[in-house]
């Protein structure tokens, strides 16, 4: 039992009494957080004896907030528990309030979830997969469509295709790539040069190395490795752009004032991917040749000559020309994909980053899925 003193009359105060098999707990002070620290065990530790009710008088509380309230509640709570009866008396409107609300907000927490099976957790996250992917497969289907409609009707009104975008981004993504694509297709050229000799020599037909390296960089090398690299520079720099613009809310700006932004946006990027493609491809193409000739030089003494004439008869126009008509398309799927990603990006900095990570992703993965496509295809026509 406490009771007040003289110098601390405001002090929190709990005093018990039993009669008639009831036990009496009468509640006086401040029930506030800064002073009820030692009152949080003497509530509710109070033994009920052979009590069968419990009686909570509290007319003589000066002062609650929530922390009173909620141990007032827990004193409730557990009482009842022991089987008690109890009651609340003497409780001003304000404090009765506050105990309800209280009460109100003792919501249990869940039961632990039970163990997950391995084989339906992995069918769950498949089917999760599964279900994402082809989401997305339609999004872009409709982006494609939408993309195609608004190409045709810049093809009715060609007036309104901004020339001066279109040139913009051919520079940035065809002239500015040349160093880049150029280093690497070289690099291709003396690594298939190196390797294919180095395997051929086993047979006596060093030679053959040059129809090794002519057809894998016309053929293959060139476009797939052109297609990489672009995906992985322009068609991120391009999610990045836009998806900037988004969340600056300039999209939004552009729709406000009458601009469709695949007017603006989508379509200079697009024809200008279509347009530089066949010329990085073109270039890259001879620097793997030249790559391949270099090293067939230092490694077979083939001459420049020598390396031509064998050039020559191993492969044919086609073999040229395989690689050049890929390009475009090549060019139109990673394009698309960038700017689909970046109109899809959130107001936020991290949507960005993970949007034009997507990006890279899907447009590698859509363009390695198309030459598989097309080298299937020319198979099957013999060319």
């Amino acid at each position: 039992m406490t009771v007040p003193s003289s110098s601390a009359s405001d002090m929190p105060w709990v005093e018990a009494k039993r009669q008639a098999g009831t036990l009496l707990l009468s509640l006086g002070g401040s029930w506030i957080t800064q002073r009820i620290g030692r009152q949080a065990e003497a509530l509710g530790a109070t033994p009920p004896g052979d009590a069968r009710r419990v009686s909570l008088d509290m007319a003589a509380v000066e002062a609650m907030d929530t922390a009173g309230a909620w141990l007032v509640y827990k004193t409730v709570k557990h009482f009842r528990a022991l089987g008690l009866e109890v009651e609340l008396t003497g409780a001003g409107k304000a404090t009765a309030s506050l105990i309800e609300t209280v009460a109100k907000s003792d919501i249990p927490c869940p039961p632990p979830p039970a163990p997950e099976n391995a084989l339906i957790a992995m069918i769950a996250r498949v089917g999760a997969t599964t279900f994402f992917f082809g989401r997305e497969a339609r999004d872009l289907t409709n982006f494609l469509g939408h993309t195609i409609m608004v190409l045709f009707r810049l093809a009715v009104r060609p007036w309104r295709l901004r020339w001066t975008a279109w040139f913009s981004q051919m520079e940035q993504a065809g002239l500015n790539a040349l160093p880049i694509v150029g280093l690497i297709s070289f690099l291709i050229g003396v690594v298939l040069a190196y390797q294919g000799a180095d395997q051929l020599a086993r047979f006596g037909a060093q030679i053959f190395t040059v129809n090794l390296v002519a057809v894998g960089v016309l053929r293959e090398m060139a476009i797939l490795l052109t297609a990489i690299m672009v995906a992985g520079r322009s068609g991120s720099a391009f999610t990045a752009q836009i998806g900037t613009m988004t969340v600056n809310e300039e999209v939004d700006a552009m729709r406000a004032i009458g601009l469709d932004p695949m007017e603006v946006l989508v379509v200079p990027r697009v024809l200008a991917l279509v347009a530089v493609m066949p010329l990085l491809t073109f270039f890259a193409d001879i620097m793997g040749l030249l790559g391949g000739a270099v090293m067939a030089t230092a490694v077979l003494d083939i001459s420049f000559v020598r390396f031509a004439r064998q050039l020559s008869e191993a492969v044919t126009m086609w073999s040229f020309w395989i690689g050049i008509l890929k390009a475009p398309l090549f060019g139109f799927i990673i394009a698309l994909v960038g700017c689909y990603e970046g109109l899809k990006v959130s107001r936020s900095a991290e949507s960005v980053g993970r949007q034009t990570t997507r990006a890279v992703v899907e447009g590698v993965f859509l363009v390695i899925v198309l030459d598989a496509m097309f080298s299937i295809m020319f198979s099957y026509l013999k060319i």
